[in-house]
């Protein structure tokens, strides 16, 4: 209190003395506060300043090119897959998708009900979506719709709007022969990744270059600049297939479907030549355009997933065997007179009793007792050698995802009764790739081609990048032998054998049937009723284009190879050798005139 009127009386003093002086000191001092604050701001402004063009200039500019620029991700154009005939098994085709920038929609629950019914989903779900978004630039909402959705969804001019919602072109896979060839292509998922057979194998080779560019955008997202380039488009394939054949096959394979009431079939056919793989099917089977639509069932290739016993087809790889082993001789006769042999405590039957038989009549009958007494000739030791030869229990190598190696078990691990087994086709599993490859190198003269399905790789300007060509794994049995062979195994589908349906007017047949009951491990015995029912051979028989196999499982009416799978043979060679115009043969006793193309 006293200092407040020491200060009024100084004060007071002043104002005596001179009445101007106060009001211009405070002014003074005003003056001062407002040129230090005036300097302090322009002080923080240059500071500013600096920390913005030099300190976070990178940082800024990076924000700035976000916000006036735009990643678009160019999706490139899927290698074509060409049959051998450069026919196309799968391409592709333009299709729409929509996108939306969720951070420039003003009213997402409004054009969530609007689009929600047209692309299929709930107005809850659309609108879910684009409000997690909310803060991205980018977000797809369907892709790759077909042309009536797009048709709907352009009409909806007033929601959908350059720089929130529209349309951007992208490829889609399709394969325009449908179920054709299905289990050899395989499909893509919605991406244009390989998800099964070659699409997933060769995914690197058919995907191409991915692109991203960056375009110059307006305050609404709308491109206003930019060089936009197409993607670098992926590699085309060609396969060995031929699309005709493959036809074929499939169509008769479905015939037999329907007759047997079958579980599944398989059929491949193989150039025994080259290893080249001509057509390949399974039924059941589904349409890659609409994969989702189809069970793993439907979906499984189960000429190289599938294990099964072989049944008497194998007696040809035991014969095969004792011939190159000088184990028996063509005049080698043997006693299947009693109809069934006990061995290790396990008596084997035929279906019939032969009598005595000759080296030649136990193939072409297929007697389980005269095989069995082959193999005790030949011996454990050596009809493993040669099991393991021919290519059984390993891999082919085919470029197919998903190809097991089978069964096939090292001798030591055998029982008493297993070489006996053996010889009948039991207690070894193989694929129905493995079994026509096996009869392949019979029918070239004794060579184990590798088999192959596709034959170039094309780079999008027409340049090889990679060729397959015929490889000779080795050799399995020598030519006389497989001479001898073929003349046995032609006798199978003549008067006598076990395959006359299989027999082909003009040209010569070499082949066997199989039937094999189908083991249980349940009840730990094979089953009583469950078949797998096959028959394997090649054709024309003295100079062979065409190898085949054909395997039915659990067929109902019938089991017999000879019943079941050999007329399914019979059709599809009858009319493969008319599609490829191959000449009928010569026979001993009559010409035969040429067949010509229908």
């Amino acid at each position: 209190m006293r200092r407040r009127i020491k200060e009024r009386i100084e004060t007071r003093k002043l104002w005596d003395e001179d009445p101007v002086k106060i009001p211009l000191q405070k002014s003074k001092k005003r003056a001062m506060v407002l040129v230090s604050v005036v300097l302090f701001c322009f002080a923080a402004i240059f500071l500013r300043l600096i920390n913005l063009m030099i300190l976070d200039h990178g940082k800024l500019s990076e924000r700035a090119a976000q916000q006036y620029n735009k990643e678009k991700v160019l999706t490139p154009q899927r290698g074509v897959i060409w049959d051998r005939k450069m026919k196309e098994l799968a391409t592709n085709i333009e299709t729409n998708s929509l996108y939306a920038v969720p951070s420039q929609i003003e009213n997402i629950r409004t054009l969530s009900s609007e689009i929600a019914p047209i692309i299929k989903v709930s107005t809850g779900e659309l609108d879910g979506m684009l409000s997690k978004k909310k803060k991205k630039s980018f977000a797809w909402v369907a892709r790759r719709m077909d042309s009536d959705t797009s048709r709907k969804l352009g009409e909806l001019k007033e929601y959908i709007q350059d720089g929130e919602i529209g349309f951007v072109t992208e490829p889609k896979r399709c394969y325009p022969k449908g179920q054709i060839a299905s289990h050899i292509l395989g499909f893509s998922n919605i991406d244009d990744h390989g998800i099964a057979g070659l699409e997933l194998v060769y995914n690197e080779y058919l995907k191409g270059e991915v692109k991203s560019v960056s375009v110059g955008v307006d305050a609404r997202g709308r491109s206003i600049a930019g060089d936009i380039k197409e993607a670098m488009p992926g590699n085309n394939i060609i396969l060995t297939i031929d699309e005709g054949i493959q036809h074929i096959v499939e169509r008769e394979l479905t015939t037999a479907m329907e007759e047997w009431q079958a579980k599944a079939a398989v059929a491949i056919m193989m150039d025994p030549a080259t290893g080249e793989i001509l057509a390949l099917a399974n039924r059941p089977t589904y349409d890659p355009n609409i994969p989702a639509a189809a069970g793993a069932d439907e979906k499984r290739n189960r000429a190289i997933t599938d294990i099964y016993e072989p049944g008497s087809t194998m007696k040809s790889i035991l014969a095969s065997a004792a011939l190159e082993e000088k184990a028996v001789s063509l005049r080698d006769m043997f006693d299947a007179s009693r109809g069934a042999i006990t061995v290790g405590g396990k008596t084997i039957h035929d279906v019939h009793r032969h009598g005595v038989l000759s080296f030649q009549e136990v193939i072409q009958k297929s007697s389980n007792v005269g095989a069995v007494k082959i193999g005790q000739r030949l011996g454990s030791a050596k009809y493993y050698e040669y099991i393991k030869k021919f290519g059984f229990g390993d891999k082919t190598g085919i470029d197919f995802p998903g190809e097991v190696r089978g069964i096939a078990r090292n001798v030591k691990s055998w029982s008493g009764t297993s070489l006996a087994a053996m010889s009948i086709g039991q207690e070894i599993g193989m694929t129905p790739l493995q079994m026509v490859r096996a009869y392949s190198a019979i029918a070239n003269g004794g060579l184990l081609m590798k088999p192959y399905i596709v034959s170039d790789i094309i780079s999008p300007s027409g340049k090889v990048i990679k060729k397959n060509v015929p490889t000779e794994e080795r050799r399995v049995i020598s030519k006389d032998t497989s001479d001898r062979i073929k003349d046995i195994l032609k006798t199978v589908v003549e008067e006598g054998g076990t395959a006359r349906k299989a027999s082909i007017k003009g040209n010569l047949v070499a082949g066997k049937t199989g039937t094999a009951q189908i083991f249980d491990p349940k009840s730990g015995r094979y089953s009583r009723d469950k078949f797998v029912s096959s028959f394997v051979g090649f054709v024309p028989a003295d100079n062979p284009r065409l190898a085949l196999i054909v395997v039915v499982f659990e067929p109902k009416g019938a089991s017999y190879g000879g019943v079941v799978a050999a007329p399914v043979f019979k059709n599809i060679i009858e009319n493969t050798l008319v599609y490829l115009d191959v000449p009928m043969e010569k026979d001993e006793n009559r010409i035969v005139l040429v067949s010509t193309k229908q």
